[in-house]
């Protein structure tokens, strides 16, 4: 049985509609628009995030962390709404935290990430850390913040760069 109070159910609303705007509005590869069509918002600004030039195969292999990333999101969000905070936990820390930096610089060390990208990821993956050693207050005001504090190195991020992809 679910125990959030109204505060708490509103608050993890917003983590959950910070999501989605993540999925929605910053993704990282880049869709050109086909030969004389325009895109389909005309309001739309243009976009000048900087781009990452990774081979294919390195561009699909981001592609994938990028959606384990959030597919990781949502699963840490399903395990604080079931009150699951040891999961929480380790979904935490063992997707998002220093382990995953360490595993990912290790892999990216030949491709060309600019060094803005890699201080961002460390932001993303301390502010990740902070999220794991919170989580065990059991305490949605202590948590909710860190966790916006996650989603919002995650939202830098893919404000900043994007994937090109190379043959």
């Amino acid at each position: 049985m679910l125990l959030l109070n109204r505060g708490e159910q509103v608050l993890l609303g917003r983590v959950a509609l910070g999501i989605l705007v993540v999925v929605l509005s910053a993704g990282c590869t880049e869709v050109e628009p086909r030969h004389g069509e325009q895109r389909s918002n005309p309001y739309l600004t243009s976009d000048t995030r900087h781009p990452i030039p990774l081979s294919s195969p390195a561009g699909q292999e981001h592609r994938a962390v990028m959606l384990q990333h959030l597919e990781t999101i949502q699963a840490i969000v399903n395990a604080l709404v079931e009150e699951d905070y040891e999961l929480a936990k380790g979904l935490t820390e063992s997707h998002l935290g220093f382990f995953m930096h360490r595993q990912a610089m290790a892999q990216q060390q030949s491709e060309n990430f600019p060094p803005a990208y890699y201080d961002l990821a460390m932001a993303h993956h301390a502010a990740a850390e902070e999220l794991a050693r919170i989580i065990p207050t059991k305490d949605l005001k202590q948590i909710l913040p860190q966790f916006n504090n996650v989603l919002k190195a995650c939202v830098a991020c893919h404000l900043e760069f994007k994937v090109k992809s190379g043959s």
